[in-house]
């Protein structure tokens, strides 16, 4: 890598993080680090929840899996906005009404304690692996393109995510998500269909 691309990879990574923690700066309540006050607008909470559905599993695998075995698993993705109007139809209204913070919390309401530490146990559990082969995928690559050690470089992503999730709590992650998916969607969604619906056609046999 040239110096200009080490720039640009520095600056990026620090701005991301700089931005999600600006935007926390106010954060001084359990209600604010959770809920973020519930001043976040709506677009902000859905390209948020947007940018953790595409996670960087998502752009390494998927392209891979696509070539060995077809688009068949894509169908999966159409099914996600439909789950997204049943819940908020059916549960986020309880939850508003209950003013919980997790759902965690709502069976702790619905049910006891011991349910709770359960279900937030497995959830941990789960999320904790997931979490780790999402960072550990890019950190494969990153590592072989910078001639970076890989435990170096698994633990420099980890920190960095680290450093503005327990600081800005969900207002801090929201904002550098969206970011994110700014990022995403220019480079993807809009540059990527554009180039399948429009260019790749033409080279078609």
């Amino acid at each position: 890598m040239s110096s200009i691309d080490w720039i640009v990879l520095i600056l990026t990574l620090l701005s991301i993080v700089a931005y999600g923690l600006y935007k926390s700066k106010n954060v001084k309540t359990i209600d604010g680090y959770i809920l973020s006050d519930r001043s976040l607008p709506w677009y902000t909470v859905g390209l948020s929840v947007m940018a953790t559905q595409a996670s960087a599993i998502t752009f390494l695998s998927a392209p891979g899996l696509a070539y060995s075995s077809g688009m068949s698993f894509a169908q999966f993705y159409f099914g996600l906005p439909l789950a997204m109007i049943v819940l908020c139809i059916t549960f986020v209204p309880i939850f508003h009404k209950l003013k919980v913070y997790t759902a965690y919390e709502f069976l702790e309401k619905r049910f006891d304690v011991k349910t709770r530490v359960l279900t937030a146990a497995l959830f941990l559990l789960q999320r904790g692996i997931s979490t780790g082969i999402t960072i550990f995928a890019p950190a494969i690559i990153l590592s072989t393109i910078l001639k970076i050690d890989l435990t170096l470089t698994t633990i420099g992503i980890g920190s960095l995510v680290v450093i503005y999730t327990v600081y800005g709590g969900t207002k801090a992650v929201s904002y550098t998500q969206l970011l994110q998916m700014s990022i995403i969607f220019r480079r993807t969604v809009i540059g990527g269909s554009f180039g399948c619906a429009f260019i790749a056609p033409r080279y078609w046999v």
